[in-house]
């Protein structure tokens, strides 16, 4: 069906949003609804009649409704597609279509309610300022990453002495409220590390002290923040007694140690080369993405940008739903708030809209190799990497994920060449911890 006698108006009522009234001359949607409806009847089974005998009253008492549907669908698709390109609009998302019934016989008309993409306009990239955290891997840290080794492999021993910071103390305890039990407040045998923060305060300072088969009266003050409403700020009496008391044991740094961690060969200098390899590449994944993370934040702040609707509900969508597969929900009615991931929505969307004026402006084009290479890096892990690679090859979603992140990074180092960025030296722990 053609096209050629549209009527189209557009109206802006403000915002990205627009508004397209289409008419179409009712003679030719006619003429289309009676030609189909031929082409059916020369086809049309119909109780009582020979195929291609049937009626075209018949035919259109069976077939009509169906076919003017079918027709109207195609009139509103086709006529909003030329209207869009006519009026050289770019959506951000599907119309809302809304008939527009009225006294105009001569005409079907409906209106098509959608937004555009924003114009986008970006700064000098030369004003952006970005401070970049600087971070070496010491002799220092690495000595701290083993003995949080040891500490995993840790054992414990029961000792005959007074409980200290850091030994786990094995204790009966029955707590009370203005001399009355309360629930919760008791249990037995209960494995409790001194100092560890594990227990309230008081509680805890409590059990320093103690010896195997020691008793004693503890007060306890519960915080005013405390969890339970019925103790928080209020002072209860613990009665104490502890069965044992048991000091942490580390394992010796050898051979033998190191083969816990699967190196068979070297020893422990060659575990600590290991886990220096190791903590560096942790550190350069996490490097890569606070510099990311702090350069998309200052071109946000330094460019205004205004975010469609339709792009933040569908972006909304997507996290909600990868939250609820990250928590295992597969009931809708149970997913998390929608207004909880719209803060994190909008950013995303803005962030696309600045980095594709980037793109575009700039011709910055995807390094294939690049996405080869980072193809590489994800299957390494992996017992059979070249399988999957094919798998990634395979998979136009995956390979979409990945040519995406690889241009993205291309986008974040143009700016950064560009930028006025200034490095600042941080310790590793405090780097990996903030």
């Amino acid at each position: 069906m053609s096209n050629s006698n549209l009527d189209i108006s557009v109206e802006r009522p403000g915002g990205l949003e627009h508004r397209l009234t289409i008419r179409v001359p009712s003679a030719d949607i006619e003429r289309e609804i009676d030609a189909r409806l031929q082409k059916v009847g020369r086809t049309a089974r119909l109780k009582g009649f020979r195929p291609g005998k049937v009626p075209q009253k018949v035919v259109r008492r069976h077939y009509g409704g169906q076919v003017r549907q079918e027709v109207l669908s195609e009139v509103i698709r086709s006529s909003y597609s030329r209207a869009i390109q006519q009026e050289q609009l770019n959506p951000a998302g599907g119309p809302r279509i809304e008939a527009l019934p009225g006294e105009d016989q001569e005409h079907f008309a409906f209106q098509a309610i959608f937004e555009v993409f924003p114009e986008v306009q970006i700064g000098d990239l030369g004003e952006l300022e970005v401070e970049r955290p600087r971070v070496e891997i010491t002799d220092a840290d690495v000595d701290t990453m083993m003995q949080k080794l040891r500490e995993q492999r840790a054992e414990w021993r029961e000792v005959e002495r007074k409980s200290r910071k850091g030994d786990r103390v094995v204790v009966d305890f029955v707590g009370r409220l203005d001399g009355e039990p309360f629930e919760g407040g008791e249990a037995q045998e209960v494995t409790i590390t001194v100092g560890a923060g594990q227990v309230i305060e008081d509680f805890d300072n409590a059990l320093e002290g103690l010896g195997a088969g020691d008793e004693k009266t503890a007060q306890v003050a519960f915080p005013a923040d405390y969890g339970v409403d019925t103790l928080a700020g209020r002072k209860a009496e613990f009665e104490l007694k502890a069965h044992r008391v048991e000091e942490k044991v580390l394992p010796e740094l050898s051979d033998e140690f190191a083969k816990l961690f699967g190196v068979e060969e070297g020893g422990v200098d060659a575990l600590r080369v290991e886990v220096r390899n190791n903590m560096q590449r942790e550190l350069d994944e996490r490097l890569k993405n606070e510099v990311k993370t702090r350069v998309l934040d200052a071109l946000l702040a330094a460019n205004e940008v205004t975010t469609p609707k339709a792009l933040v509900e569908d972006e909304i969508a997507n996290l909600q739903q990868d939250a609820m597969r990250r928590m295992g929900i597969e009931d809708p009615s149970k997913a998390p708030p929608r207004e909880r991931f719209e803060p994190a929505a909008k950013r995303r969307v803005a962030v696309g809209l600045l980095l594709q004026e980037l793109i575009r402006a700039n011709g910055i084009e995807l390094d294939r190799p690049r996405v080869q290479r980072r193809i590489d890096e994800l299957v390494a892990p992996y017992e059979n990497p070249a399988e999957a690679a094919q798998v990634y090859r395979g998979s136009r979603e995956l390979m979409a994920q990945v040519e995406s992140s690889v241009l993205e990074d291309q986008v974040v180092e143009f700016m950064l060449e560009r930028a006025r960025v200034t490095d600042k030296d941080v310790g590793f722990d405090e780097f990996m911890q903030a």
